[in-house]
């Protein structure tokens, strides 16, 4: 076994922090309306031209936001549909 780490690519790095959530209509799932945590997502344009999509938790909306490149998003949406983050039990 190596001890070497595998480099991190972050293709993100320069819009993470200056993507303008303040406008984001943020949306939940189809029948998540009670409270307590949710996911939540929104579309949300760049100045870079794109248009990108981000994850947060609806009890900490100043919290941790996942950003997504349209790619990224797409794929993540095949996964789910594919049942690939099912439990496993």
């Amino acid at each position: 076994m190596s001890d070497e780490v595998a480099p991190i690519y972050d293709d993100k790095k320069q819009v993470r922090g200056s993507l303008d959530l303040t406008g984001a209509q943020w949306q939940r799932g189809d029948g998540d309306d009670g409270d307590g945590d949710h996911v939540e997502v929104a579309a949300v344009p760049h100045t870079d031209g794109v248009t990108y999509m981000v994850m947060r938790n609806s009890a900490q909306p100043d919290g941790p936001v996942l950003v997504f490149t349209p790619a990224e998003w797409d794929a993540f949406v095949k996964g789910a549909r594919d049942g690939e983050f099912d439990e496993p039990w």
